[in-house]
C-alpha cells in the first residue's frame, strides 16, 4: 500500500528562491510523497508577482523533485492563503519571510494567524549569518 501524497503550500515572495527554502522543500520531498504550490501574494506597489514566480519556479521543481503549482494571491498575504486553502488538500504550510527585524509578515505574526486556519504551519525567516535553521534542524543557508 502506498503512502498518501501530502500537498504543501509555500507562501514566499522574496525568499521564494533563497537556499534555506530550497533546502527545506528538498527535504519534504525525501520524506515521502508531496507534491508544492507556491504562492505569491501580488504586490502592486512593487511590480506584481510574475517576476518571482518566473524565477524560482524552476528552482523549487528541482528542489521537490517534481513540478510546482504556481499561484498569485490577493495582496494580503493572510488573505491569499486563506483562498488558496478554500481549495481543499492543502496538508501544510510552509511561511518563508525575511530575516526577524525586517520582516512585515513576522511583524503582522502571519504564522500564527494562518495556524488559526486549521493547518500546521512551518515558518522558514531568513537570518543573517544563520548557518542551521531553528525551525528545521540540519536545513543549512550557504
Amino acid at each position: 500500500m502506498q503512502a498518501a501524497s501530502r500537498r504543501i503550500l509555500v507562501v514566499a515572495n522574496r525568499t521564494a528562491a533563497t537556499p534555506l527554502l530550497l533546502e527545506a522543500v528538498r527535504k519534504r520531498a525525501a520524506e515521502g510523497p508531496c507534491s508544492f504550490a507556491l504562492l505569491i501574494p501580488e504586490e502592486p506597489r512593487k511590480g506584481g508577482a510574475d517576476w518571482t514566480l518566473e524565477a524560482a519556479t524552476p528552482l523549487l521543481v528541482r528542489a521537490a523533485g517534481g513540478p510546482v503549482e504556481g499561484i498569485v494571491g490577493e495582496a494580503d498575504p493572510f488573505e491569499a492563503v486563506k483562498s488558496a486553502l478554500n481549495e481543499p488538500g492543502f496538508d501544510e504550510v510552509i511561511v518563508s519571510t525575511l530575516p526577524k527585524r525586517v520582516s512585515e509578515w513576522l511583524r503582522r505574526d502571519l504564522p500564527h494567524r494562518i495556524e488559526t486556519l486549521g493547518v500546521p504551519v512551518t515558518t522558514i525567516s531568513q537570518e543573517e549569518g544563520q548557518r542551521e535553521s531553528p525551525i528545521m534542524p540540519g536545513v543549512r543557508v550557504n
